[in-house]
This record gives structure tokens, sequence and C-alpha cells, in this order.
């Protein structure tokens, strides 16, 4: 049963994280249909990150709370929903509607599939099951880039995303019967919505204070934010530039997420088996850092070095995960689900920006003289991605190990 209810749940993440990664091979279909200019494509999944940022912080207290089975099935029906709207949005309006609907049911998504392993399997197995999460996750979205490819290829992408809403009706019902946490929850009956709020955000206040959170959590959102950047809007367009079809920069784009499934299965075994926090954290950022680079200033690059680079970036950016692990050793274990929280509010917060950015720059880039479509224009747009690793850089080498046991961490164990 811990198995099965784990899997919906992960069922669930993959459901959300392919809608969401999807957006970035069909984002040019939409566009032409509802004749979008180039910085509303950004905005689109821009605004999805900054909506799901703030009700993430509230996500986990929720499940705390209400427990799995009051959640996690209504949080499946709101995403379907916001999917159908998706399918069915005939102006800009309802597009960014519909990003807000996925928004909401969606931040009870990833740590929902967190929190359903600590519960079925114990706190003990809190890091490896999220680290086999995001695994599952990543694997799955690098493959449903490519099927939701060729799917276009025979079917519209309306009619796409309506087949995917039905898929998600059959998944709400599974989720109603089979969801629920191994031991009911109880609810206070005093707890109103007030004083709900407030304990949420008293409890974000004593983490807050803790300044290795921040610098954990500017890390992780300056690299996650560049891959989601990457991977939901602009790889495929940047791979376009370097001469590939559209059909090969949808498959380099989606290298990008099998590089982060096989990067989640490695990089956090690394780090316990180093007892390092820091050293992974820091060669993950750097190879980010000049994997980017590579891609913008190398010119001619081939097709198959472009993919293999996508990988790697992909594969290094599971150091992001880290950020998770570090902040969850500085902060009491009570704590521990605030903090994910936190962390993970941080990195789609920045993550929207860096999404919507490269959309502005290249308006402007053009209306300056910059010739559309080339790779000067690719660089002058992604500049924000560069400062935003070269930042993340910096934070991880400045920041402190934290692993428990190591230099008398005064937590050790907090983090699993």
């Amino acid at each position: 049963m811990a198995w099965w209810v784990w899997a919906l749940v992960v069922v669930f993440v993959v459901y959300l994280f392919s809608f969401q990664t999807g957006y970035s091979v069909v984002n040019s279909k939409v566009q032409g249909d509802i004749s979008l200019s180039v910085a509303q494509v950004g905005t689109i999944a821009a605004i999805y990150t900054w909506v799901f940022a703030i009700c993430q912080f509230f996500g986990g207290a929720l499940l705390d709370k209400l427990g799995s089975r009051r959640v996690l099935p209504i949080s499946i029906a709101i995403v379907t929903v916001g999917i159908f709207v998706f399918a069915n949005a005939q102006t800009y309006s309802m597009l960014l509607l519909s990003q807000v609907i996925v928004a909401i049911g969606s931040c009870t998504g990833f740590v929902g599939a967190g929190y359903i392993g600590g519960q079925w399997f114990g706190m003990a197995k809190f890091s490896f099951m999220f680290g086999l999460v995001q695994l599952v996750a990543s694997l799955t979205s690098a493959f449903s880039q490519n099927l939701i490819g060729l799917a276009l290829g025979s079917v519209t992408w309306r009619t796409l995303f309506n087949a995917t809403a039905v898929f998600g009706i059959a998944l709400f019902a599974l989720g109603a019967i089979y969801i629920h946490n191994p031991t009911p929850v109880i609810i206070d009956e005093r707890l109103s919505v007030r004083s709900f709020f407030a304990s949420v955000l008293r409890s974000m206040a004593d983490v807050a204070k803790v300044g290795h959170v921040w610098i954990a959590s500017l890390n992780g959102a300056f690299t996650f934010g560049t891959l989601l950047a990457l991977g939901v809007v602009w790889a495929p367009k940047l791979l376009r530039v370097h001469g590939m079809s559209e059909a090969s920069a949808n498959f380099g784009a989606s290298m990008l997420w099998l590089g982060l499934a096989c990067g989640s299965a490695f990089i956090p075994h690394w780090s316990d088996v180093l007892r390092r926090r820091k050293l992974p954290i820091m060669v993950g950022t750097a190879v980010q850092f000049v994997v980017l680079l590579g891609l913008l200033y190398i010119p001619g690059l081939g097709s198959l070095v472009a993919m293999a680079l996508c990988f790697v970036f992909g594969f290094a950016n599971a150091a992001h995960m880290l950020a998770f692990s570090t902040a969850a050793d500085v902060v009491q274990p009570t704590q521990i689900g605030t903090s994910a929280a936190i962390v993970n509010g941080i990195m789609f917060i920045l993550g929207g920006i860096l999404i919507s950015r490269p959309g502005e720059r290249i308006q402007m880039g053009v209306d300056s003289g910059i010739q559309p479509a080339s790779l000067d224009i690719a660089q002058y747009a992604a500049w924000p991605l560069v400062v935003a690793l070269a930042l993340a850089l910096v934070l991880a080498f400045v920041m402190k190990e934290t692993y428990p046991g190591t230099h008398g961490n005064e937590h050790a164990g907090a983090g699993g």
C-alpha cells in the first residue's frame, strides 16, 4: 500500500511536470493560434511559477494540518480543470487564467510526494524518497516532451491537452479512493483559517531567521530557475539558432530533463558518500555555468554536441536538490517541511523572473537592431541566465558546510 499510494502521488507530479515542460514544445503553436508576442509566451510560463511559489509556502502546512486524503485529490482536480481551460483558451487572458489554476493545484504536488514518502516510509528515508521523486518526474518529463512532439504531428495541441485533462479525471478518481496517511490525521477543531495562516507565517519567520537557509535557497533558485527558463521555454529556440530542426531542437531540450533525472540519482548519493553538501553544489554550479557559456558563445555547434551539452547541464543541475538538504541540516526537525517550502518557493519566484526576462530582452534586442533568430540575439536574451549562474557560483563558494555530524553541526541528522 505504501508504494501504491506513493506511486499515485508521483504520477500526479509527473502529470503536472509534463504539462509544464510540454509548454516548451507547444508554445510556438499556441503563439500562432492566439497571436501572442514573444514576451507574452514567456509571461504565460512565468505566471505559473509566481502563483505556484506563493501557494507553495502554504502547501506543506496544509498537508501537515489536514493530511493527504483531504488535500491531494482536490489538488489533482484543480490541476485537471486548469489543463482543460488551457486546452480551450481563446485569448491571452484565458491562457494566464489556466496557468493560475494549474499553479494553485500544483503547489502540493512535489512537496506532497515528499510528504507521502516521509509518512509511509519514515523520515529516515525522506531525502532518498525526495530524490526518487525528482528522478521519476524528470525522466518522464524528458520522454513526455518527445511524445508531445510526436503527437502534435497527428493531433492539434488543443486535442492533446483535452485528452490530458481526461487522464486527470481518472487520476482524481484513483486518488480519492486510495490516497491517505498511514495513520489518520486528527484535525484540530479549534483551527480556523486565520489561525492556520498565522501559524504558517510564524513557522516561516522562524526558519527565515537562519541566514544559511537564504544562501541555500538563492543558490538553488538561480540554478533551478535557469533550468526552468531553458526547459520550459527557451532551449528549443536556442537550439534552433544553432541550425537544428524543430523536432531535433525539442528532443535536445528534453535532454535537460533526462540529464536532471540521471543527476538526481547520482548527486544526492554522492553528497552522502562524501559527507559534504558544499563540494557537490560548487561542482554542479560551475559545470552549469561553463556549459551555458558553451551553448551561447560557441558558434556552429553540431546537433549531437548541443544535445550532449543539454544533458550535461541537466545532470549538473541536480545539485539544486541539495539546497533542500543543506537547508534542512540547519533547522529543527519539526521545521524541515517549512524549510523545504521556503526553498521551493524562492526557486519558483526567481524561476518566473528568469523565464520571462529572455522574451523581454529579445524584443529589446530586435528593436535596437540585433538580427532576429541569430546567435547574437540569443546571447543578448540569455544574459540574465548567465548572471544568475555567476551569482549562484559565488554563493556556492561562500556557503558553509552543513552535512550532519561535520564541523560540529548542532543539528546532526536533521536533514535525513
